[in-house]
This record gives structure tokens, sequence and C-alpha cells, in this order.
């Protein structure tokens, strides 16, 4: 018989999929088309100053969502540099999530809202962005998911790195 809780799990799980960011990343063998490195570091740099979000954390974020490309599309169907699913840009008005300005611009904006709601605290900000704020909720903390963990710790190695 399965537990309430373990539905209750399941269920936030594919809530997260679909609604949240998809810690999945680009498609592998895909084709990566990186952008300009200057012209990503210079959307990071305006839109991390504008939602006032550190801007490693956002390159950090971009370097494991998508590895830098604006084209990038996950099975999950999280879309663009920040790999947004579809509820997450409606939320934040990106009406193309393939325009990185616009991509860029919504992600920080949900790391800013996610930062307040974890009073700063990363790991859980990264572990919402990635399973969903519900999920978050429901564990008190980092879900039990072994790819949001995994999630949460390759992007703070590269946030050390950076």
């Amino acid at each position: 018989m399965v537990s309430t809780k373990s539905r209750l799990a399941t269920f936030l799980a594919l809530a997260a999929f679909l609604s949240g960011c998809s810690g999945v990343g680009w498609l592998p063998g895909g084709g990566v088309h990186a952008m300009n490195p200057q012209r990503l570091d210079s959307l990071v740099r305006t839109y991390s100053k504008a939602n006032n979000v550190p801007p490693a954390l956002v390159r950090a974020v971009i370097d494991a969502e998508s590895h830098g490309d604006p084209s990038a599309v996950s099975r999950a169907g999280a879309q663009g540099l920040m790999q947004l699913m579809p509820g997450t840009q409606a939320t934040y008005g990106v009406y193309n999530p393939f325009d990185p300005a616009a991509n860029v611009a919504g992600g920080t904006r949900y790391l800013h809202d996610l930062l307040v709601r974890y009073h700063n605290d990363v790991q859980l900000a990264l572990a919402a962005y990635n399973a969903g704020p519900a999920a978050v909720e429901l564990y008190h903390g980092i879900p039990p998911f072994a790819e949001t963990r995994s999630y949460v710790a390759r992007v703070s190695a590269e946030l050390r790195s950076l």
C-alpha cells in the first residue's frame, strides 16, 4: 500500500517537473549553441543588478541548466538559458523563452523570489528552482530526490569556482 506522504511526494515531484525549472538542463546530443560570452555576461550583470541577485549565482544556474545555450530544451520541456518551464514563464512574463534577455530577466526574478522566500539560503533556493517550492516545503529542506541533491551540489560547486 502506498502511503499518503509517498503519493504527495510523487505528486509534488510531477508538479515541479511540469511547472518549475528543469534541472535536467540541455538535451545531450541536441547540439549546444552557446551564445557570445560577452553578451551573456552583459545580460547576467544587467538582470542580476535589476533583481538584486548575485551575478555568480545567475551564471552558475545558467551553466548548470543550459551551458549557455539559449536554444536549449530539456526532456521536461524547460526552455532557454535558465531552463524555465512554461508555468514559470507565464508567472514571470517570459513570452519568448528563447530570447536570452527575456529568459534571464524572468529567471533572475524567479531566483530573487526564491532567495527572499528562503531568507537568502542559496541551497534551499536552488532546491526550489530545481524541484519546486512545494517539494522544499514538504521535506522542510532539500528534497531527498537524487536529481535535486545532485543539482544543488553541482550549482554550489560551480558557484564556488566563479
